[in-house]
């Protein structure tokens, strides 16, 4: 049985703690698609080979992995806030040390400082959303993961920005491009340590003995590996499957990471509502039945436009499944429970688009897109083991 002290609960400004968990989710997707847009840069100044960025981009990974289990229960047990704002220096460190490296040992060392405070921060900063979406009686996650994605176009669009302002090029880009996120992280850790308030203490115990992780904690990880995959995919390989299906050059086919990345931005605009007026599993049934639809039509179709509806259709329906199934977890199991769901999740976005590269070789780019299409299936399937009636929410 998972409780929350209550005292602290009660006391918690939800206006305020909203604030604070929007501002943590764009802080934390600034950093993240800072260090994204800083790779082609790093891999410029250092002279890095593709094997080379994948194994820093692995050590990241396999830092924020454990960096999560660490991460959720110490969420339960000190606070989410406290876990939070620690984490945060991490990601600022790491930042600057991808900034200014000069060789490539020092990068992995920079990689490893991000993924130790992402894996932190991402568990804690969820735990905390969970918290004030129980505060609220209203759904409010879907929100807080679109303000992720807009923090993330923050950080990579600084890319863009730096090179038209400053006209810098190439590997001249890493640097200041890492210092202005730091910056940025810098200024948002400052003001989420005055904004923040005291987040609850989450209990695992029934008379003094603790209890395991809820069972349907697994089913929802199942979830998250599929969906994970899924998002991966589309934002990995949405731009080479338009140019090379629709045969347009580079540039046009950057139309496919766009229509994906801003109909999930606009689904989790949208998707408290959705949640509030149909309940949480329909609103996942409903994000699997749309991305399967999308994945489905990349597969079969080649011309431009229908390639951007089905990519289109893709952003759609994964862009709602997360923030629901991030929420259950978090409600039914606390910053543990988080901790499973998040790291399959996370497991799956990092390994899953080389598995579909794997898919590519063998099927080629079109008709490989089908195979996350069943995995959509299976997560509909599964929503059926999501409670009738939504945990942590006032019912209607």
């Amino acid at each position: 049985m998972t409780t929350t002290t209550p005292a602290v609960t009660n006391r918690l400004s939800t206006r305020l703690a909203a604030i604070a968990v929007t501002l943590m989710f764009v802080v934390n997707g600034a950093v993240i698609g800072g260090f994204g847009g800083a790779l082609p840069s790093l891999r410029d100044k250092l002279g890095l080979e593709a094997t080379q960025i994948a194994i820093m981009l692995f050590c990241g990974g396999a830092a924020a992995i454990g960096s999560m289990q660490i991460g959720g229960r110490l969420a339960d047990s000190v606070g989410a806030r406290e876990i939070t704002l620690a984490a945060l220096p991490l990601l600022t460190v790491g930042m600057i040390t991808i900034g200014l490296a000069q060789v490539y040992t020092v990068a992995i060392v920079g990689a490893i400082l991000i993924g130790l405070g992402n894996g932190a921060m991402d568990v804690a900063m969820n735990a905390m959303g969970v918290q004030v979406e129980a505060a609220r009686q209203r759904p409010i996650m879907s929100f807080f993961h679109a303000f992720w994605s807009i923090g993330n176009f923050i950080g990579a669009g600084a890319v863009l920005l730096l090179a038209t302002v400053l006209g810098l090029k190439g590997g001249e880009v890493v640097t200041p491009l890492a210092i202005s996120v730091a910056v940025f992280t810098l200024a948002g850790l400052g003001i989420l340590f005055k904004i923040t308030p005291k987040s609850a203490v989450v209990h695992h115990t029934v008379d003094g003995v603790r209890t395991p992780i809820p069972a349907v904690a697994w089913v929802l990880a199942v979830m998250a590996l599929a969906f994970g995959l899924c998002e991966g995919t589309a934002l990995d390989w949405s731009s080479l499957h338009v140019t090379d299906v629709a045969g347009v050059d580079s540039t046009t086919g950057a139309l496919g990471l766009i229509a994906v990345s801003a109909f999930m931005v606009v689904i989790r605009l949208l998707g408290d509502r959705l949640v509030t007026r149909f309940g949480r599993r329909a609103v996942v049934r409903f994000g699997g039945l749309c991305a399967t639809l999308g994945y489905l039509s990349v597969s079969l179709v080649s011309s431009l436009p229908l390639l951007l509806v089905g990519w289109a259709l893709v952003g759609f329906g994964v862009g709602m499944i997360a923030p629901q199934v991030y929420a259950l977890s978090g409600h039914i199991g606390g910053g543990r429970a988080l901790a499973v769901v998040v790291t399959f999740g996370y497991a799956a976005f990092l390994i899953g688009p080389a598995f579909v590269g794997f898919l590519v070789n063998q099927l080629g780019i079109h008709h490989a897109m089908a195979v996350p299409a069943l995995l959509c299936v299976g997560i509909i399937a599964l929503a059926s083991t999501m409670p009738r009636t939504d945990v942590g929410l006032s019912q209607h």
